[in-house]
């Protein structure tokens, strides 16, 4: 069983590492393969909405999300972490998850999907549900805490100072753990939930 980290932040040793390595170390603890991707200084372009992926299976910008998709296609599980820049992930891993979630074709179901923030004071919450809805849509379970996943320090290292901050990736490392070993026994036992067999998209006009 495995799980991708993906680090957002531009700094690889930062606050929103400190958290990450938190969840990391506590799922390594739950037997739990983990592999470490940053991507937050890397060169990312936005989806331009060309529609390349529906007729090739990848992105039209062969970069770093498609060596990811390979990636996320095998993996179990996706812990996602991100600093706050005006109550938002940072825009370079924001760039990377739209295309990485919209250009890949393969069944996300029942992958397990989590967040983790740091911030120095505020948008934190904002910034955990934005991250959230990347899993939500995918028919992925999101996993919890004792709090919202979120980490305070304002200089590189200062989260190791936020206790609470800790205790909470540990939580969610053993919840993310436990979650992945149920799914994977009820899928032994009974395979994927059944979905129907026509997709239903509408809109507001028709």
């Amino acid at each position: 069983m495995k799980v991708l980290v993906i680090n957002g932040s531009a700094h690889p040793n930062g606050n929103t590492a400190i958290a990450l390595k938190e969840v990391e170390r506590t799922l390594q603890e739950n037997g739990i393969e983990t592999e470490w991707i940053h991507i937050g200084n890397k060169d990312i372009r936005g989806c331009i909405g060309c529609g390349y992926c529906r007729t090739h299976g990848e992105c039209v910008f062969n970069d770093l999300v498609n060596e990811t998709a390979t990636k996320f296609e095998e993996a179990d599980g996706i812990v996602v972490g991100s600093p706050v820049y005006f109550a938002q992930a940072n825009a370079t891993l924001t760039a990377f998850l739209t295309r990485l979630f919209y250009s890949t074709p393969f069944d996300k179901t029942m992958k397990v999907g989590a967040s983790v923030v740091a911030c120095r004071r505020g948008g934190a919450s904002a910034t955990f549900d934005q991250l959230n809805k990347f899993f939500t849509i995918s028919q992925m379970p999101v996993v919890s805490s004792q709090y919202w996943n979120s980490i305070h320090g304002r200089s590189a290292g200062e989260a190791r100072e936020d206790g609470e901050g800790l205790q909470i990736m540990r939580t969610l490392g053993r919840n993310m753990a436990f979650l992945i070993k149920a799914i994977a026994a009820q899928k032994e036992k009974d395979g994927l939930p059944v979905k129907e067999d026509e997709h239903i998209f509408t809109n507001f006009i028709r």
